[in-house]
């Protein structure tokens, strides 16, 4: 079976890459536009990672650029699509709201298309826990009214409509995943945590830690949001036009895990406190519990075993 990854140079779409060539016989096709959002040499690194495996290619393509895609895909005969490409980044959508809505999208408008002139019938896609915006009932369930306050976390809830209509209209199998807080190797830059280690390691970088380390995040390691997505990838039920919480459903304080890593890495940066930012949600915590009944049992990676990973991967990857 062949499979589309993109944005397979992306921090998610790299590691599930990875996995499934890892662990299973699929082919993997990966395209992505590797922007300069963030390094791109961190980008080009992992795509060098992946085109060790015989059963990957990769193409430099913009999901926007339909008529690339629609080249590209050509003959080949692609069973599923996975569209993790999308512009990152919920502060950064302050800035550059007209990015966001380009690429997350027309570009998942171009991608919804392109499986219907294709046939391809089944496709999976990155939504994400900010559409649940300043909720107060804990955990949040895919049941729940969304209210998303910023607009990155609209792209996603708008792509989950798309979906919808498409799945409705043109039997398309679509299967949205709202991942929570996803952390471990080969992070992105700009992330919470990737930060914080880049302050620890070099003093010349400050670390602002926002609504003064009050923030609570439900942090779930890579390695298990790919174990997640493959099972659902697979799965043989019927879980067409659903959405599920991509979490640990393990809600833990900045501030805590900002201890753990200190005692990990035996430094203490200055922290930078300052009140609660623009755009910033106070509080994540996911429920499981539909996730589960669907591909059953998950045993998620403790924070302590995440942290130590992460820290050894940064340490090894920056030559520290």
């Amino acid at each position: 079976m062949q499979i589309l990854i993109t944005g397979a140079a992306g921090f998610i779409g790299f590691n599930l890459s990875k996995y499934l060539l890892e662990n299973s016989k699929l082919k993997v096709l990966g395209v992505d536009n590797l922007n300069n959002y963030y390094s791109r040499t961190l980008k080009l690194d992992r795509i060098k990672e992946l085109k060790k495996f015989k059963n990957f290619k990769f193409e430099k393509i913009d999901i926007t650029n339909k008529k690339r895609l629609n080249n590209f895909l050509g003959n080949r005969k692609i069973s599923v699509i996975i569209n993790l490409a999308a512009q990152a980044g919920v502060r950064y959508s302050l800035l550059k709201p007209t990015e966001f809505v380009e690429n997350n999208i027309l570009g998942f408008y171009n991608i919804l298309n392109l499986a219907k002139k294709h046939n391809i019938k089944k496709i999976l896609y990155a939504s994400s826990s900010s559409v649940y915006g300043d909720s107060n009932s804990f955990p949040l369930n895919e049941k729940q009214n969304i209210k998303p306050k910023n607009i990155y976390a609209l792209s996603k809830k708008i792509n989950e409509e798309m979906a919808n209509v498409f799945s409705s209209q043109f039997k398309i199998s679509l299967i949205g995943l709202r991942f929570f807080t996803v952390y471990g190797e080969w992070g992105r830059p700009d992330m919470f945590m990737m930060k914080y280690l880049n302050s620890s390691y070099n003093k010349s970088k400050k670390f602002y830690l926002n609504n003064y380390g009050n923030h609570t995040r439900d942090f779930t390691y890579i390695k298990d949001a790919c174990k997640i997505v493959t099972k659902l990838l697979f799965s043989k039920k019927n879980i067409n036009n659903q959405i599920f919480n991509i979490c640990s459903d393990k809600p833990i304080n900045l501030s805590k895990i900002i201890n753990k890593i200190n005692k990990l890495t035996n430094r203490n940066p200055r922290l930078f406190k300052r009140s609660l930012q623009k755009a910033d949600v106070i509080k994540t915590h996911g429920s499981n519990k539909k996730i589960i009944k669907k591909i059953g049992k998950v045993k998620f990676t403790d924070i302590e075993i995440g942290l130590k990973r992460t820290v050894k991967w940064f340490v090894k990857y920056y030559k520290i």
